[in-house]
């Protein structure tokens, strides 16, 4: 049974039960390029954060906090959203190709939580 890029058969429990390693969990492949993309944007979101945390040790005023935090949380709406793109335009499209219409359920699912 293949999922992903691995199968079943790799896991390293009999079972592929609750106890299994992951190694037939879903992957998405990405190219050098696309990873460090999202890579970079993930970073910069980190120091975001990083710099918020900074911002509290040094009793900053609340309304720049505020301002940071809402620069923060539309970075990382931003990236899900680029995630979001990438699902859709692989994933989604990949399995639709085989006949798999349930995808779009879990498609429709997934852009609710990012709501």
């Amino acid at each position: 049974m293949t999922e992903g890029n691995t199968t079943k058969n790799d896991c390293n429990i009999p079972d592929g039960g609750e106890n299994c390693c992951g190694c037939h969990r879903k992957a998405t492949p990405r190219t050098e390029k696309e990873l460090k993309l999202l890579k970079n944007r993930l970073n910069r979101i980190t120091g975001q954060l990083n710099g918020i945390g900074k911002m509290l040790e040094e009793n900053r005023y609340c309304g720049d906090i505020l301002t940071q935090l809402a620069a923060a949380e539309s970075a990382l709406q931003s990236f899900g959203y680029l995630i979001l793109q990438e699902h859709m335009e692989s994933c989604v499209v990949e399995e639709i190709g085989k006949g798999n219409l349930a995808v779009v359920g879990e498609a429709v699912a997934l852009m609710k939580k990012l709501k």
